[in-house]
């Protein structure tokens, strides 16, 4: 195999949007060239918000090989696989927990590929060149650690058994399309009281006057976008105190280059537009990422946010739906308890056995947590 050599851009429009793409093996949308360059041309990502881009580039001569979208970071918020307890560690110990260094999609808490590889080289010394480059960077930018946030479970695994890279566990929630043909076939799987529950939610939203529009592609226009970003900062700073993580020239950049990819719920009243959840999609997953609302409303969150979505897969084929990070809420209204993986890479510190301690009994923690949750799902048990 020839020579691999490793570049670092700050800039993702440093690589053709040509060259990156050629990596990617699905529609996975969160990966592609347009998404990460939307959030950097949008000042969503950069230096002032803490986010300084640090693309990691993999080339064999002049052909790009491999490509690991990356970040360096002043802080631990946006990245939903949560470090606070080590961070906090650090800073008892009198130690710089930042800048660190993370392999993510920004404000995207989603698994899937991290790691880009064409198709035709050994994945394995691929995997050894970037992690080489890795350790060489933490060392020339002083990182404290190095992260890979929501990899498949084969990268994972593979970073942990090939790199020795430590491997956390953490739950989300997704729904899976077991071939509904409606949304009543859906129901009609879960026990009598959670059925009459769902139900009862679902009437209560159309009792308040509310009318759910399903919008994509060209019916997201001017106004669409207007109302939605108003929604979704007015609801971020109710919730956080700050107007969100996304800017309006992000926005209108997914507009223009990824309509295709774009579902929205929105839910109007009195001929105007009072929330919406966005959803991005790939063929096979809906992906539900930004909600916003002007007012409260009972039960419209659960509708715009889990219910329509759950219509929408059934209507087009989709097998998942991946409603977002968190939320308890969701078991009951039939999203099931899913692993989802990081791994870390630390500098030696007095700090490192006790962080590798963590990550064990925190991995058993999870694990028992899921099994927890799965007791708690709404579905009839079915005699075998």
């Amino acid at each position: 195999m020839k020579a691999l050599n490793a570049q670092w851009i700050d800039n993702i429009a440093a690589v053709s949007e040509d060259r990156w793409q050629s990596l990617l093996s699905s529609d996975y949308p969160f990966i592609q060239h347009a998404f990460l360059a939307a959030l950097e041309a949008g000042n969503s990502c950069c230096a002032e918000q803490g986010w300084q881009p640090q693309h990691l580039l993999i080339w064999q001569q002049e052909r790009l090989v491999a490509a690991v979208p990356g970040y360096e970071k002043s802080h631990s918020m946006g990245e939903y696989f949560f470090d606070w307890a080590i961070a906090e560690a650090y800073q008892q110990c009198h130690l710089d927990y930042y800048p660190k260094w993370v392999a993510a999609i920004p404000f995207t808490p989603v698994t899937g590929p991290r790691i880009l590889t064409a198709t035709d080289i050994n994945s394995e010394q691929v995997t050894t060149a970037i992690n080489q480059a890795i350790q060489q960077r933490m060392q020339e930018r002083a990182w404290s650690n190095a992260q890979i946030l929501y990899p498949s479970q084969q990268q994972s695994d593979q970073w942990r058994d090939q790199q020795q890279w430590w491997q956390r566990y953490d739950i989300q929630f997704l729904w899976h399309n077991r071939g509904y043909r409606d949304f009543a076939e859906f129901l009609a799987a879960c026990t009598s009281r959670k059925r009459k529950q769902i139900r009862k939610e679902r009437r209560a939203v159309i009792a308040q006057g509310i009318d759910m529009r399903c919008l994509q592609g060209s019916q997201l226009d001017d106004d669409f976008w207007q109302r939605f970003e108003y929604c979704y900062r007015l609801t971020y700073l109710k919730r956080s105190g700050h107007g969100g993580y996304l800017t309006a020239a992000t926005w209108q950049l997914w507009r223009r280059h990824m309509a295709d990819s774009l579902v929205a719920f929105a839910a109007y009243h009195d001929q105007q537009m009072v929330a919406a959840a966005l959803c991005f999609r790939s063929s096979s997953t809906l992906y539900g990422r930004y909600w916003g609302c002007l007012n409260e409303f009972d039960f419209l969150h659960f509708e715009a946010c889990y219910y329509a979505g759950i219509d929408y897969c059934i209507a087009h084929g989709l097998r998942e739906f991946d409603a977002g990070a968190q939320g308890e809420h969701k078991l009951q209204r039939g999203f099931e308890p899913v692993l989802r993986y990081a791994n870390y890479r630390f500098a030696n510190t007095p700090l490192a056995p006790a962080i590798a301690d963590f990550c064990q009994r925190e991995q058993q923690h999870v694990l028992d947590y899921q099994q927890q949750a799965q007791a708690q799902l709404p579905f009839r048990q079915v005699n075998s």
